[in-house]
């Protein structure tokens, strides 16, 4: 019998998804096409596009010349590591299953191939490696090319231009201010807790997904949220000015400057609320409205602690007022959650989502949905290789057309 050949294309960090929204794996040679040319659109300059146009055109060889041959595209994960290996060793393995190929033909651009070759190689036979290399390129002008490209997307513009920035500015203002450059490494401080603990791309999706627009009425809600936002790190800072006439402590003039800025920080997130909820609703995403308004109230909760704590602090309240007030916001935390779990539920029960396709917030497939059970609050999912996944509903953050869960 004739060996049974996979000509297969990677994208390792899954910039097919990230710009056209098509998730691997692509297969046959219609969809590769269609999805290389999506892709080509939206990024002219992107390697991915002509690595499958390679694997198109490896394919027809392979065909012309007699071969059983079957075309695919897999892809990894933005995050690289384990996630994207991971997310490469399944979708290797559902096309083998798939195609029950013998041997492989890999095409790469080059930077996946070391970390594909180990993963392919304990499931199948490379019969050759095709690395794409753009012929325009010499090796300084690659370097050059790519260094000077990676400058303009967001993630590394942010690190190799915006932190520097940032860090002159902080360190002027203070010197200009007589503030000392203890408040300059506090708020790098709180940078690095926020790098570190991953919440850095949260906040950044949530700020992209606000769409300013002055034809939209909630550009009046985000405009108002940004300057009550401003007056609440003045009102912070004159209550620091001013507690400073009357004591020299420095945890006591902190509890001072955190009273005054808190004050109005729950209307901040209560008019960002009603603009993001009024953008969403306009796009029928009622599922991640109720997700943000879950989100800003435990932030509430959050800052009405941290305004008890500085208030018993200053001497405003007492003790046993501390834990009173604290218990009943706990309460109401309690309250916040539950509701928001009642909302989840009566809109899980409505949306019809049965056989909607579920897939990561990476962009990876996962499986079809075939049950939910709205009561317990759960979602079943069905995975090409015949297993199913139970998840919990609050790992559902977006629902349209598909189901994204994290």
């Amino acid at each position: 019998m004739a060996e049974r050949i996979l000509v297969l294309a990677v994208d390792s960090d899954n910039d097919l998804y990230r710009k056209t929204r098509i998730t691997g794996p692509v297969t046959g040679r219609a969809d590769n096409l269609m999805a290389a040319g999506k892709l080509a659109l939206a990024d002219p300059q992107d390697t991915d596009a002509n690595t499958m146009f390679e694997a198109i055109k490896k394919f027809d060889e392979l065909k012309k010349d007699g071969y059983s041959v079957s075309l695919a595209t897999i892809t990894g994960a933005e995050k690289e590591g384990y996630v994207a290996d991971a997310e490469l060793a399944r979708q290797i393995e559902l096309m083998i299953e798939r195609f029950k190929s013998d041997a492989c033909v890999l095409v790469t651009d080059g930077k996946s191939d070391a970390r594909v070759l180990p993963l392919l190689k304990t499931r199948l036979k490379v019969n050759s490696v095709d690395m794409v290399r753009m012929k325009q390129a010499e090796t300084l002008e690659n370097t050059y090319f790519t260094l000077f490209e990676k400058l303009k997307e967001p993630h590394y513009a942010r690190i190799f231009f915006g932190i520097p920035a940032v860090l002159m500015i902080l360190f002027a203002a203070s010197y200009y201010f007589g503030l000392g450059w203890q408040l300059p490494i506090a708020l790098i401080g709180i940078y690095l807790i926020i790098k570190g603990f991953g919440i850095e791309d949260s906040l950044f999706g949530s700020f992209r997904g606000l769409g300013f627009s002055a034809d939209r009425l909630s550009f009046v809600f985000y405009i108002s949220t940004i300057l009550l936002f401003l007056i609440s790190i003045i009102v912070g800072y004159g209550s620091y000015a001013s507690a400073q006439a009357t004591t020299s402590n420095q945890l006591t003039l902190a509890a001072y400057a955190i009273e005054g800025f808190l004050i109005l920080i729950p209307f901040c997130f209560a008019l960002y609320l009603i603009g993001r909820v009024m953008d969403l609703e306009s796009k029928r995403m009622r599922y991640m409205a109720i997700a943000r308004g879950t989100y800003v109230g435990y932030m509430i909760v959050v800052v009405a602690l941290l305004y008890l704590s500085a208030a018993w602090l200053i001497g405003q309240i007492y003790f046993w007022q501390l834990l009173a007030y604290g218990m009943i916001i706990l309460v109401f935390g309690y309250g916040v959650a539950m509701f928001s779990l009642f909302l989840r539920k009566r809109v899980i029960s409505r949306a019809k989502i049965k056989d909607k396709k579920v897939i990561n917030d990476t962009g990876a497939y996962v499986g079809k949905v075939t049950r939910v059970d709205p009561t317990l609050g759960f979602i079943f999912v069905k995975t090409d290789y015949g297993n199913v996944i139970r998840y919990d509903i609050d790992r559902i953050t977006n629902i349209s057309d598909r189901v994204i869960i994290r």
